[in-house]
Order: C-alpha cells, then structure tokens, then sequence
C-alpha cells in the first residue's frame, strides 16, 4: 500500500437543506443494489481489518495510494484513492434521517456538469442510479480540450450520503472498475450521533499506519474544489 499525502483543496460550504437532525429511529431511502454495500457501522460494528478515516473505514487493497484533501484550516473533507490507473474520490455527507438526497444531489451535478460543458446520463449501476458523465478537461492554460469519462455513484445510509467518484479507466472499463466498486462495497460509515446540516461534509481523520506518517499538507490549493458538486476537477498539462 501506498504513503498517505495529503491534498489541500478550499471546499465551499455545502447548501443546507433539512433543519439538522439528532439521534432517533432511521428510515433510509435507497435503490436496490447488486453490491451488499457500503454499510452503517450498526451493521458492520467488526472494523479492525479496515483502514481508520475516522468517519469512513475503508478496506486496503495492495497498490492502492492514498491522498487526503483538506481545507485551508487543515480539515480533511475527502479521500483520493488511486489503484493502477483508475482514480476514486470519497466524501460522507451528512443527511436527514427522514429520507435520502442521492437524487437530488445527482441531479444538481448533471445540471453543473452540463452547464460547464459536459454530459452526463442517469444509468443503473451496481450502487443504484449513478451518473455516467464526460467532463470538460481543462489544459493548463484554461481552455477546454475534449472530454474525459467519470462516473458519480451515491450510497444513502442512516442520516449519511456517500459519494463515490470514479475516474480514469476504471469509469469506462468494467474490468478496471471491479477494484475499487470493491473499496465502495466494503466501506463503513460511523456516522455518529452529532446533529449536523443535511449536505454538510463529514470531517474525516488521517490513518496512523505502522511504520508510516502521512505526508506534510501540499502549499498549492484547489479553490474549485466543492465536494458536493463536482468531484475531482481533471487538468490537462502539456
């Protein structure tokens, strides 16, 4: 397995729907799925062979590089996990216990997307409904230069949204994917009991790992970053 890093990117706040909500009986709103799952920790409460997130335990895979993205006040809001050539980005959401926001998150981000430049397709995936999109990619001098594949997959849980981002490979090949659809089925949320905003991030913790430290935050930021919206942003240099 790969070093830790740790990425820098300014995340926006998160639009508020639902008054925040605090401990109670759970209704999950969810498509049926292929894959059993990610999962509640209520359901998975056996975490020791998972990597520690704090809120997001994720199973370890060899070969697999981790990166951590974090805020300017040091906040880590995602994880940026990259296996051969295919890339995935991990957020937990908060979300109200009454009902899920998958559907309407997915639709703002096909609107964002198709704003920008880009396509995307609502399709049924192994998760449920996930976006198959084509992302304007942007060189380094700002211009838009073709498109590249992605996909936006969204798990809701008890009072928690994951979004899962696949791109690279693995958002076109089936084969390339079948490994890290694998780190989404096996992850837990331990969402906690703490009354927060529907949509707002679940702040995550860096892993200690036996004989590894994570790497000191990057300078440069990501000011585009907004987890909620768009996922990683792709940047052609040449």
């Amino acid at each position: 397995m790969g070093l830790f890093g740790r990425k820098k990117s300014a995340e926006k706040p998160a639009v508020a729907g639902d008054e925040a909500t605090g401990d109670g009986a759970v209704d999950t709103v969810a498509d049926a799925t292929a894959k059993s799952g990610p999962y509640d920790v209520a359901e998975r409460p056996e975490l020791g062979n998972l990597i520690d997130f704090g809120v997001l335990r994720v199973p370890g895979i060899d070969g697999m590089n981790v990166r951590l993205q974090s805020d300017p006040n040091d906040v880590i809001g995602g994880i940026a996990i990259e296996v051969g050539k295919t890339n995935l980005q991990l957020n937990a959401f908060a979300a109200p216990k009454s009902a899920g926001i998958w559907d309407e998150v997915r639709d703002e981000i096909a609107a964002s997307l198709t704003a920008d430049g880009g396509f995307a397709d609502v399709v049924q995936g192994p998760f449920g409904k996930e976006l198959q999109a084509r992302i304007p990619v942007r060189t380094a001098r700002g211009g838009n230069h073709g498109h590249a594949p992605a996909r936006f997959i969204g798990i809701d849980g008890p009072r928690w949204m994951l979004r899962a981002v696949i791109t690279g490979e693995g958002a076109t090949a089936a084969a390339a994917a079948e490994q890290v659809e694998s780190l989404i089925a096996g992850t837990v949320v331990v969402r906690g009991s703490e009354a927060r905003p529907p949509r707002e991030i679940l702040p995550l913790t860096a892993p200690v790992v036996a004989g590894q430290r994570p790497a000191a935050p990057q300078g440069a930021t990501d000011k585009d970053f907004n987890p909620l919206e768009r996922g990683p942003e792709i940047t052609e240099v040449r």
